[in-house]
Formats: structure tokens, sequence, C-alpha cells
């Protein structure tokens, strides 16, 4: 009984980091913060869902795919967000009013691969 409760209150508390991250989604304005919106608190929250599954549902079977889901959305969150705020900054579609520091403009233009935008 107590660990259902318990994993009922780990899955509320990810319902509300993702629920959390999907206001961030709608109220940012640029596209870097809304990848910041959606990629961080979306990643606690599957986290604490997925031990609360496990600590509710008692089977070692649970666990084990709650860990291969995470350990899967640890490897290809970062990077995707990576990737779309890279291509979105080489592109230049991007809001420059909104970004108060833009480090990459000068590693950029010192390296001799890639000129800025």
């Amino acid at each position: 009984m107590v660990m259902e409760w318990i994993g009922a209150i780990l899955v509320f508390i990810g319902v509300a980091f993702t629920l959390i991250a999907a206001i961030g989604l709608i109220n940012m304005p640029d596209l870097f913060t809304r990848m910041h919106a959606a990629s961080k608190p979306q990643l606690l929250g599957l986290m604490f869902i997925c031990v609360g599954m496990a600590v509710e549902l008692h089977n070692w079977r649970w666990a084990v795919l709650a860990v291969a889901v995470l350990v899967l959305q640890v490897i290809t969150a970062p990077v995707s967000s990576h990737l779309v705020g890279r291509a979105t900054y080489l592109t230049g579609n991007w809001d420059s009013e909104h970004l108060l520091v833009d480090d990459l403009t000068d590693d950029m233009s010192s390296s001799s691969m890639i000129d800025a935008p």
C-alpha cells in the first residue's frame, strides 16, 4: 500500500514537470529557450514517471524497461536539442534580440571552418 502511494506521488511529480515543459514551450519567446524548456524538465519528468512506474508495479521487467527508456532518452534528448540549436544558428533563423550572450559567433569567426552568420 505504501509503495503504491510512493509510486503515485512520483508519477504525479513527473507529470507536473512534463506539464511545466509544455507550458514553457508555449510561453518562451525564441527557439533556444524553447529547446531548454523542452529538454530539461521533460527529461526530469520522464525520470520521475519511470521510477514511479517501477516502484508501483513491483516487477523487475518494468524496472528494466524504465531503465532502458531513461538511457535512450538521456542519450538522445541532449544530442537532438544541440543539433536543432546548431542548425537554427547556422541558418540564421533565430531572433538576436533575445540572445544576451553569443559566444558561438566569436568561436566561429576565429575558426577557419565556417563563416559566422
